[in-house]
C-alpha cells in the first residue's frame, strides 16, 4: 500500500463519524422527504408502508391553492420588514459599538445575548409587552395609539401585527449582524480611511463611500440569511400570532401573519406530509432561486 493510499485511507476513516452523522440525519431524511413528496400520506403507519404514489400532484394543489399564495405574499412582507431593519439596526449598533468607552464589552455581550435566546420564548415574552390593555408597552404608548389598538394590542391589530413581529426579531437578531459588522469594519485598512481624508472627504462621506461598500459581503450574507429565516419562520409567530388576526382578502378570509412556516405546520397537524415534503421542497427552490439571483446582482456592482 503506498503512502497517498494510506492518506486518503486516513482521511476518510477521520471523517467518517461526521459522514455518518450526516447521512443518518440529514442525508437520508432529504432524500426521503423528496421520494414522500411524490406519495399521499393521511396516516403516520402510511410513512413505513403502504404509500401510495400520486407524482406531482401534491406540488400541483400547492401552487393553486389561494392560502399558499397569500402565505407567500405574507412572508415577502415580513421579509421587506425584518431584512432593512435588521441590516440598519446591526450596522447601528457596530457603528456605536466601536466608540471606545468602560462598559464597551457589557454593552456587547448584552446587545448579542437575545441571539441566543428561543425564537418562541421570546415571542411569549412580547405577546405579554405588545397585548391589549395590560401590555407595558401598549400602556406606555397609550397616549400615542388609537383605542382599537389599546383594546386588541398590537399584535391583535391587522395594520401593527406584522410591524410588531418583525421589530421584535430585529431585538432578537441584531446582536449577530453586528458582530459580523464589527469584524468587518476592523479588517478595513487605516489607510484606505487616511487616503479619504487626505481627499477631503467628511465623516459622512467615509462612511458612505468607503465604509458601506466594504462591507457589501456582511450585508449580502445578512440579506440571504435574513430571507431564508422569513421563509422558515415558525416559532415566533407560533408565539405571538398563532397566524392571526383574521383579514378578509377578496371576500375570503386569511390570516394576516399566516406566513410559509404556518402554512407548512398546517399539513404536518392534520398528518399530510406527503403535501409538507413537496411544499418544503417548493420553499427550497424560491429561495435558492431568490438567493442566488441577489447574490449574482450583488457580484455584478
Amino acid at each position: 500500500m503506498n503512502d497517498n493510499l494510506r492518506e486518503q485511507i486516513s482521511s476518510y476513516i477521520y471523517i467518517s463519524p461526521f459522514l455518518i452523522i450526516f447521512l443518518v440525519f440529514i442525508g437520508f431524511p432529504f432524500l426521503y422527504a423528496f421520494y414522500l413528496s411524490f406519495h399521499q400520506v393521511t396516516s403516520l403507519r402510511d410513512v413505513f408502508g403502504g404509500l401510495q404514489f400520486v407524482g406531482l400532484k401534491n406540488y400541483w394543489l400547492i401552487l393553486k391553492d389561494p392560502k399558499f399564495h397569500w402565505a407567500l405574499i405574507a412572508t415577502l412582507y415580513y421579509a421587506v420588514l425584518i431584512i432593512p431593519l435588521n441590516i440598519a439596526f446591526s450596522l447601528l449598533l457596530a457603528s456605536l459599538m466601536r466608540i471606545p468607552f468602560k462598559l464597551n464589552s457589557a454593552f456587547r455581550t448584552g446587545f448579542f445575548l437575545p441571539f441566543v435566546l428561543d425564537a418562541f420564548v421570546v415571542g411569549i415574552v412580547w405577546t405579554f409587552l405588545l397585548s391589549g390593555r395590560f401590555g407595558i408597552i401598549t400602556n406606555i404608548l397609550r397616549p400615542f395609539i388609537s383605542e382599537g389598538i389599546y383594546r386588541q394590542g398590537f399584535l391583535g391589530t391587522p395594520a401593527t401585527v406584522m410591524p410588531s413581529v418583525a421589530t421584535a426579531m430585529v431585538l432578537k437578531g441584531a446582536g449577530f449582524g453586528m458582530v459580523l459588522y464589527l469584524a468587518a469594519m476592523q479588517n478595513i485598512p487605516k489607510e484606505i480611511y487616511e487616503a479619504a481624508s487626505i481627499d477631503g472627504a467628511s465623516g459622512f462621506k467615509r462612511f458612505f463611500y468607503v465604509t458601506l461598500p466594504l462591507l457589501k459581503p456582511v450585508t449580502t450574507f445578512l440579506v440571504i440569511t435574513g430571507f431564508i429565516g422569513a421563509i422558515s419562520a415558525f416559532a415566533e409567530f407560533y408565539a405571538m400570532t398563532g397566524g392571526g388576526p383574521t383579514i378578509r382578502v377578496f371576500g375570503v378570509p386569511q390570516g394576516m401573519t399566516k406566513v410559509t412556516g404556518l402554512y407548512l405546520f398546517d399539513f404536518i397537524q392534520t398528518l399530510k406530509l406527503g403535501k409538507a415534503a413537496a411544499l418544503a421542497f417548493i420553499l427550497l427552490v424560491i429561495t435558492l432561486s431568490i438567493s442566488l439571483f441577489y447574490a449574482k446582482l450583488q457580484k455584478g456592482k
